[in-house]
């Protein structure tokens, strides 16, 4: 694993001539965006990115509901940041009359302001007499991404605002996102948007083990926030099981999840977008991970799901099975309900090889 000072120095190297400015820092880390686009580092449709000499193979598919245009997107970018053992991925479920230009925007805004809140964050601790790098560089590290995310997070929403060409006062967007960094990733989750890793079992089976929590508004925490901030919470009654946020005096907007980005006409009622971050170190015995949209956890159990992607012959095709895969289950399990869009990324760990 690098250490904390070839970090900075890379990073440093690909921001020369830049200065320290925040301004100026968000403007380097679009350009190297624009730089990975052209050297086909970033995935934004479907498909797959896999890269010579890359211990990561990403498959992306994403499929259109039966409720209008399709609000789901997601990114794969390689050699994040300019470092060649980073990786970033997202899957991004927008809701809402304006949800599908929330969620592309806030995939355009999230990557690069989060790779200029962690250099800042970087260079700080690196700077501080108080903070030994090398001495714990596993919760170092964890502490820097956290704090990077949480500022990207809150400066994302802020932007999404104030833009003057996208109304998100009644529309929104999840966000699930991950870093890998050499055997680390890293997980940001805001919404209800799953990740599920596949790992093999002391018996030599492959169990899923689930990274993020469903933001639901009926989680106790969850809900607890939202009621101290007058929110509401409740199923309507042709919906059983199904509980929305609603406003205190009105049965709008009936949001059916607990973070979200947007969404500013309940975000004063107990709806947030601060993510939940965590880190998991990343073994021999973990073999790939799937980020995917609600309209794939909704009718696929943890275990089918990497039940399909492990026994998918193509890597490539992999995330295109799994939805695939949740089209038929809706058919069959939801009759006569209108099938959400169902996106997924499926993220290999150890082979940069399409077939198995």
């Amino acid at each position: 694993m690098r250490q904390f000072s070839s970090m900075l120095n890379g990073l440093a190297r690909s921001l020369r001539g830049k200065n320290s400015g925040n301004d100026d820092g968000r403007d380097a880390a679009e350009a190297m965006a624009k730089d990975a686009k052209r050297n086909d580092l970033i995935l934004r449709s479907s498909g797959s990115v896999n890269v010579d000499g890359s211990n990561n193979f990403a498959s992306v598919f994403s499929k259109r509901g039966q409720k209008g245009v399709n609000q789901d997107c997601a990114i794969v970018w390689e050699e994040f940041g300019c470092q060649a053992d980073m990786l970033f991925c997202g899957i991004f479920d927008g809701h809402g009359p304006w949800g599908h230009f929330v969620a592309k925007k806030v995939r355009e805004s999230m990557p690069s302001s989060l790779l200029c809140n962690w250099q800042e964050t970087l260079a700080q601790a690196s700077l501080d007499p108080d903070t030994d790098l090398e001495s714990d560089k596993k919760q170092q590290r964890f502490h820097i991404w956290k704090h990077s995310y949480l500022e990207t997070c809150a400066a994302v929403d802020h932007e999404l605002k104030q833009h003057r060409k996208i109304d998100s006062f009644y529309s929104g967007t999840t966000a699930l996102t991950i870093v890998r960094q050499g055997d680390l990733i890293y997980v940001a989750n805001i919404g209800d948007s799953r990740a599920v890793l596949a790992t093999t079992s002391d018996d030599g089976n492959l169990v899923p083990v689930q990274l993020t929590v469903d933001f639901k508004p009926n989680l106790p925490h969850e809900a607890e926030r939202i009621i101290q901030c007058r929110g509401r919470v409740f199923c309507l009654h042709d919906e059983p099981g199904v509980h929305r946020v609603w406003l205190p005096d009105e049965e709008s907007p009936g949001l059916a999840m607990s973070r979200a980005f947007g969404d500013y006409c309940i975000k004063d009622y107990g709806l947030i977008s601060v993510p939940e971050v965590t880190q998991r170190h990343i073994t021999s015995r973990d073999e790939f991970v799937v980020l995917a949209t609600d309209g794939v956890w909704d009718v696929v159990s943890n275990q089918e799901a990497i039940q399909i992607v492990s026994s998918t012959p193509d890597k490539a095709k992999a995330a295109k099975q799994l939805v695939e895969s949740a089209v038929q289950a809706w058919k069959k399990k939801r009759k006569g309900i209108a099938m959400d869009d169902i996106s997924a990324i499926c993220l290999f760990f150890h082979s940069s090889s399409p077939l198995e």
